[in-house]
């Protein structure tokens, strides 16, 4: 008679987290998705300057892999526009950029926040 065989699994499930922040790199043999939170903290009990907490959580694939990535982020973004309309850009954003346009034409600093996705 054959011995039934079981299997334990485990699940480690990450926390998730809002990332406002990407960066992607890479090298000969993998891929690096880094996704970052910046939250501003303020203990309003201290003097001491704001604090910035920095979360950020990588992820490391293999070339392949990040085709395949882009391949099924394609579909789902279709299938999501085809659901509740083309996505755009933030009416926000826009205004954003365009200041940081003209600021960098009149020869001013910029001191308006830098995208970071991408």
């Amino acid at each position: 008679m054959e011995q039934e065989k079981r299997l334990n699994v485990s699940i480690n499930e990450g926390n998730e987290f809002f990332a406002h922040e990407l960066s992607i790199n890479f090298n000969p043999t993998q891929f690096v998705f880094d996704f970052r939170c910046i939250t501003p903290r303020t203990d309003i009990r201290s003097k001491d300057a704001p604090v910035l907490n920095i979360r950020h959580d990588t992820i490391l694939v293999e070339p392949w892999h990040a085709k395949e990535i882009q391949r099924v982020l394609a579909n789902v973004i279709e299938s999501y526009e085809k659901q509740f309309g083309k996505i755009e850009k933030p009416k926000s954003v826009k205004m954003m950029e365009k200041k940081q346009h003209a600021a960098g034409k009149s020869g001013e600093a910029k001191t308006l926040a830098p995208s970071y996705m991408g």
